[in-house]
């Protein structure tokens, strides 16, 4: 059975068992869109920070600190 984006492009077989429903130029743009950084927190866990601005004092070593 052939799997087909929405650009009409078929999709590879084993992607497509895989679940995803893009080609992967299209999975590729879609994934462009969407970006975020991982940032430690000084003695604590990770968080994702997907505004530049949230990096503004995040090292608790000086300057203003903001935490989340």
């Amino acid at each position: 059975m052939k799997f087909y984006c929405i650009c009409g492009e078929s999709i590879i077989p084993a992607r497509a068992n895989l679940g995803y429903k893009t080609c992967l130029p299209c999975g590729e743009v879609a994934a462009k869109q969407h970006k975020h950084t991982i940032v430690p927190m000084h003695k604590s866990n990770y968080i994702p920070v997907f505004n530049r601005q949230d990096l503004v004092g995040i090292n608790s070593k000086g300057g203003n600190q903001r935490y989340f």
